[in-house]
């Protein structure tokens, strides 16, 4: 599966989310794509799109203008 991806990967996870917990989720996603751009929020819950839309906007914006990389 890894290996069917070819364009950048952005992978954002809050450290407090209670329904997909950060080692089963983003972590295990960072490992799977080590070549991919991995950001955790501290104290961040699985909503965090809506609990910290800014950041995840100014992130995504930072990660297509290429800032972000190796982050």
């Amino acid at each position: 599966m890894p290996d069917d991806i070819h364009a950048p990967i952005l992978i954002i996870h809050g450290d407090d989310d209670q329904v997909v917990p950060i080692d089963v989720g983003g972590r295990a996603s960072a490992q799977l794509w080590p070549e991919a751009t991995f950001i955790v929020y501290a104290g961040a819950p699985h909503g965090l799109t809506d609990t910290h839309k800014d950041r995840v906007n100014a992130d995504l914006l930072a990660f297509a203008r290429g800032e972000t990389a190796g982050r």
